[in-house]
């Protein structure tokens, strides 16, 4: 597996309008900008050990993490049950959801009510590579 760095360059700040978006019905809104905020800033609060992996399919699609997704990784988290992960099985990478922590081993799953359960083969090897904490879903992709 190949590691590409992101190199962060200048901040790229964008207007924060001072109040909230309706995703219902319309309700007055203030018609100001707030601040300006940097999304890096956001989403990474740990430069270091924060990673970003495209999606592709349609595994976790109950945890909104959609085909063609981007997912933030912190690989410095400790993983807890509920969260999304990204797991290396046999060394391949895959997003996953930890139902629960039992003896010290994770159960994993996928979060589509479409798929049955993980299952894993015995001599399967699987090591959680790191937490996602953010996706991004692309509305209208850049051509």
């Amino acid at each position: 597996m190949k590691l590409t760095p992101v190199r962060l360059g200048a901040a790229l700040p964008i207007p924060l309008m001072g109040s909230t978006v309706c995703a219902g019905f319309p309700s007055p809104a203030d018609d100001y900008i707030e601040a300006a905020l940097d999304p890096a800033s956001l989403i990474v609060t740990n430069p270091v050990s924060t990673f970003m992996w495209r999606v592709a399919g349609r595994s976790m699609i109950g945890a909104g993490i959609n085909d063609g997704d981007f997912v933030i990784v912190d690989r410095s988290l400790k993983v807890r049950p509920g969260d999304v992960v990204v797991v290396l099985i046999d060394g391949q990478p895959s997003v996953k959801r930890v139902r629960r922590l039992r003896g010290g081993r994770l159960s994993l799953d996928f979060d589509n009510p479409e798929m049955g359960l993980l299952t894993l083969d015995e001599a399967a090897e699987a090591q959680v590579w790191g937490v996602v904490t953010w996706s991004l879903t692309p509305h209208r992709p850049a051509p």
